[in-house]
């Protein structure tokens, strides 16, 4: 199948700027090099860095920080260190992965925000192919002189090699830069980690060092979801290694149950945003396989179509609203084991932007339909204030009971709805009256704020709107600033917001509850001993709760004093942290929208917390953390796919240019990957209306039909006739 694009969503090729990097593989020359491979390697150091303004670190990294003693007792003397490494693989990876079998040679780009729009010819010598040869050539004779040699066994301890962690930084030198390269170290340090032990495998428990399957054969849980980030790092070796594992061996063709919600937002979503960015952007991390016309150069979308029409099948219930879980072989949908066999709203509501993307590269309209269908029968059902249960039955599309929140089953449905009105360009305002009504009901049903020191707590209400409210806030609510100021915004600055004619006191009021909310998930992390946030946080509340519109002030810092902490009851059976990403989302949002620097500050706190306190020995990368509320924390050994495709994507998108995935012409998923905005064009439309609603936002009753007023007109003579009679 040679799946084109009939819709032109290709933007120009970006035009980017060739990495500098022999500089690591300098640093392990030996002395034995002969003049002309030492004359060889200049040469290629110094064509090559001319078109580059920044290096790469000297150290490979590994991670701990001496100063702080407990730690110290803690990792000992042992040495957390890196993976073994030599010159020659760190100059592989640079270079693309040219000694790999039947690969050309790719330019390893390291600036992705430099786009230029130019679509003119280059000139020969600046040609991919051509660079890539004449470098390739230096290459290969530096290594048979003997210039990459080097010890293999050993790298130095992390309190040698990672001074960055522990140096005083000062904030009016701050390179941003340079701090995503230590997010990128990190990454390197995961991925290979898993490719070392657990390759191929769904899942990564880094302690023990070894993987599992989720399938018989696998799903590429780890790999698929990563793809992305390793485009948009420009990590080329590494994706072509992943490249060719998904061309051999996955194969979607399995007799296994798998989650519907789970799977296409990881696995189509990444197969999608894969090949987005690598048709889009193609000097991300480019590879001779994905050109124009090479065998194969449709994978990604091959692969992403082929998972679609397996999944659908759990669309193919009496209500429409997908089963939970799908058979892979048989696409035979299947009911959720647990909560009486409903799904999950959330799940249910969150497979939109995925499917009506595929829609829209393949023509096909099967998968809009199947997905927006779902949201008609959601709305269908009438909801207060657009607050919804957070449990809906396939079986008949009515809901499950009356719990209200926007954590675990309920989030991602309402960060789906202003997504959706923006992916296709803001031509489906139905989505955004949905967004509307849905904030308008969180700030006047959920919005509380916690004693002594006022936090903005978004609160559940279990049994309903008309019941208790319950301070907690799972983890996951902590996309919500982020969402809401995109909501604003619909991607612009804020300054630049500000100066448009819709700009009012609403907008005003709603980026206020952002910058509160964002504040409250910041507490979530300085709360706790390493830095790291909770699984779920419960606040002391007054009594009665705070109404959304009281008066109130949190702390203007967090580093004052510690009084702030006693707002917040961490629950035994909540400490745990697993690496989840919600709050960096948010933080990355807030940066691109408000411009305020402080939250990249908060980012790279963050950062530095899950470097010191989840690095594994032995090169085993990084870990979830069963209590991240003592120090050492209590270590968990399970490395989450979203770890490498969400948290650590953030960071980097944190700390890079804005014009990276400009939030003007991109949607992200639940799962951060990355689609374009489109246009609905000529076969796309939305296919439902909402049903009429009075005042009080409720469903108006159906007017009755014709057959209604017949049968209603002969009981009425029926009775006329009966009341004659007894007379």
């Amino acid at each position: 199948m040679n799946i084109r694009d009939p819709f032109d969503l290709h933007r120009s090729p970006a035009f980017n700027i060739l990495r500098g990097t022999a500089r690591q593989a300098a640093a392990n020359v030996k002395q034995r090099v002969v003049e002309a491979g030492a004359q060889a390697y200049e040469s290629s150091k110094q064509a090559v860095e001319e078109m580059s303004t920044f290096s790469i670190p000297k150290n490979v990294p590994s991670f701990t920080n001496p100063q702080r003693e407990l730690e110290n007792k803690a990792w000992g003397s042992s040495g957390v260190t890196t993976r073994s490494t030599n010159a020659f693989s760190g100059m592989q990876d640079r270079m693309g992965g040219f000694f790999e079998k039947n690969n050309d040679l790719p330019m390893y780009k390291d600036k992705p925000y430099s786009y230029a729009s130019s679509r003119r010819q280059r000139p020969a010598w600046k040609r991919k192919r051509v660079m890539g040869v004449v470098i390739s050539c230096v290459m290969i004779v530096s290594y048979l002189l003997g210039l990459f040699g080097g010890d293999t066994t050993t790298t130095k301890k992390a309190k040698d090699s990672w001074t960055w962690l522990q140096r005083p930084e000062s904030s009016s030198k701050v390179d941003w830069l340079d701090r995503r390269e230590h997010v990128k170290e990190a990454f390197i340090l995961s991925w290979d980690a898993y490719d070392r032990y657990a390759w191929g495998y769904d899942e990564f428990h880094p302690i023990s060092k070894h993987g599992k399957q989720m399938t018989p054969h696998g799903m590429g849980w780890i790999i698929v979801d990563a793809l992305d980030t390793l485009m948009l790092m420009n990590l080329t070796t590494r994706l072509t290694h992943a490249r060719q594992w998904m061309s051999e061996s996955l194969n979607y063709d399995q007799d296994q149950e798998v989650n519907t919600f789970e799977t296409t937002i990881r696995m189509l979503g990444g197969l999608l945003s894969a090949h987005y960015l690598s048709t889009t952007f193609p000097e991300l991390a480019p590879l001779a396989e994905d050109d124009e016309g090479a065998p194969g150069e449709d994978l990604y979308l091959e692969k992403a179509k082929d998972l679609a029409d397996r999944l659908m099948g759990a669309f193919e219930s009496p209500s429409g609203v997908p089963f939970a879980s799908v058979n892979l072989k048989t696409s035979a949908g299947v009911p959720s084991h647990d909560d009486g066999g409903a799904s999950s709203t959330a799940e249910a509501a969150t497979l939109q932007l995925e499917l009506k993307y595929l829609s829209k590269l393949t023509g096909e309209t099967y998968y809009w339909e199947k997905a927006e269908k779902v949201i008609k029968v959601i709305d269908d059902n009438g909801m207060d204030d657009g607050l919804l249960p957070i449990y809906i039955y396939a079986s008949t599309g009515n809901f499950r009971g009356s719990n209200i929140r926007l954590g675990s089953r309920g989030d991602s449905y309402y960060e789906y709805l202003i997504k959706q009105y923006l992916q296709t360009s803001k031509e489906e305002p139905i989505y955004r009256e949905l967004w509307d009504e849905a904030l308008q009901g969180v700030r006047k049903h959920l919005i509380t704020y916690s004693k002594p020191s006022e936090f903005t707590v978004l609160a559940e209400r279990p049994d309903g709107l008309n019941n208790a409210i319950s301070p907690k806030m799972d983890h996951l609510v902590c996309f919500m600033p982020g969402t809401i100021a995109l909501g604003v915004t619909e991607g612009l600055t804020e300054a630049e917001a500000r100066k448009l004619s819709t700009w009012n006191s609403k907008k005003d009021e709603e980026m206020k509850l952002a910058g509160e909310l964002m504040q409250t998930c910041w507490g979530m992390y300085k709360v706790m001993a390493t830095g790291l946030a909770p699984e779920i946080a419960h606040f002391n509340i007054h009594g009665p709760p705070m109404t959304e519109s009281a008066p109130h002030q949190a702390p203007k810092s967090l580093e004052d004093n510690d009084e702030w902490k006693g707002d917040f009851n961490v629950k035994s059976n909540d400490v745990h942290n697993l690496q989840r990403p919600e709050t960096v989302e948010s933080l990355f949002y807030m940066w691109r929208i408000t411009g305020d620097v402080m939250y990249r500050e908060w980012g790279w706190e963050m950062f530095k917390s899950f470097m010191n306190y989840t690095a594994v020995a032995e090169g085993g990368g990084f870990t979830s953390l069963q209590n991240a509320n003592v120090i050492p924390p209590q270590t968990k050994d399970n490395m989450e796919s979203f770890w490498l495709a969400e948290t650590l994507k953030y960071f980097y998108l944190l700390f890079s240019p804005n014009d990276l995935l400009p939030l003007t012409d991109i949607v992200i998923n639940t799962e951060a990957h990355a689609f374009p905005r489109f246009t609905l064009g000529p076969l796309f439309k939305t296919g439902w209306e909402r049903k009429p609603r009075g005042s009080d936002g409720k469903i108006l009753p159906d007017p009755p039909t014709e057959e209604a007023k017949l049968a209603t007109r002969t009981v009425v003579e029926k009775l006329k006739t009966t009341e004659e009679v007894s007379k």
